[in-house]
């Protein structure tokens, strides 16, 4: 199995703005004070075609999906927690923690996926857990290590235990999980998805061990990475809160691997942290301001990588 791809989904947005439904968890969100919320959706506008553009300009295939004003879905610009896309032909859709994001799922998507010349086998669908309130956002709740099939989950109201240990039967991935926290106002709450404080890219991984508080966890987490032979690259939770775990490896031209982040994230890595990386890849970096503030999500929470195989 591959880890990287050069295929990537990301759907534009036409009416983002802070989804009250996710900000109950999801404490990177902030209210921007004094901005419309349609000035809001234009600043998010730009910051994602600027986006687009950069990842195009090194060689990535981007497919590009509008959103649709109607159902109201603030959130699709990150289609990565509903939708998962494998080598096996397999499309994976996720049960979703907030209602207005459940709408995001939509079937034209996927035959725009058929028509960029992608063949779906199988679609399976964990979405009837929502019914009793059991999650699973996809790869925001899950980072796989798709060479070694060992798959890391930090649970969370957004990653249920039991659903985890599902797919993971499903999918034949060894499962790693354990529970990671920030501190919220003096308390330690639960991180809302792995993806904020964890990548695992071709021959590294990088995450923030401070975030996971049982030191056997933490233990058994960095143990799994290294026995996979990755090189470990750990950041801080301070830079967590800058989005520099929330990376992802893509190929560009001529399988060139690059790592992806947001200018936020780039600027809060030492100049030791960046040399670590680019030992093993480029470094490519976009302005996501707007959008990580608003939707407390950034550079990874974006795309949705595409491993499908190609029609023959």
């Amino acid at each position: 199995m591959s880890q990287t791809t050069n295929t990537i989904l990301m759907i534009r947005p036409v009416a983002f703005r802070m989804n009250e439904q996710t900000a109950v968890n999801n404490y990177y969100q902030k209210v921007i004070d004094g901005l419309l919320p349609a000035t809001v959706n234009v600043k998010a506008q730009e910051e994602f075609d600027s986006y687009v553009e950069k990842l195009r300009s090194i060689g990535v295939n981007v497919i590009v999906v509008e959103d649709t004003l109607k159902p109201d879905t603030p959130d699709s610009i990150f289609p990565n927690n509903w939708v998962s896309f494998h080598e096996t032909g397999d499309v994976v859709l996720y049960p979703m923690f907030a209602e207005n994001r459940r709408s995001e799922r939509r079937e034209d998507i996927l035959d725009k996926i058929e028509e960029a010349g992608f063949e779906i086998k199988e679609i399976m669908d964990y979405t009837s857990a929502e019914e009793d309130n059991f999650f699973l956002e996809g790869t925001g709740s899950i980072i796989l290590d798709r060479e070694n099939e060992i798959a890391y989950c930090a649970l969370s109201p957004r990653a249920d235990e039991e659903l985890f240990i599902e797919f993971c039967e499903d999918f034949e991935y060894s499962p790693v999980i354990f529970e990671a926290f920030q501190t919220v106002n003096g308390q330690r709450k639960h991180i809302y998805h792995t993806n904020v404080i964890m990548c695992v890219a071709e021959t590294f991984a990088v995450i923030c061990a401070d975030c996971i508080d049982d030191k056997a966890e933490r233990k058994m987490v960095l143990s799994s990475l290294k026995e996979s032979g990755k090189d470990v690259i750990l950041i801080t939770e301070e830079q967590v809160n800058s989005f520099a775990g929330n990376m992802l490896q893509v190929r560009g031209t001529d399988d060139e691997l690059f790592l992806i982040m947001s200018n936020a994230a780039y600027e809060s890595l030492t100049q030791s942290q960046i040399d670590k990386i680019q030992k093993h890849c480029k470094i490519l970096h976009a302005s996501l301001d707007i959008i990580e503030a608003c939707g407390g999500g950034s550079a990874r929470c974006m795309m949705a990588e595409v491993f499908l195989p190609r029609i023959q």
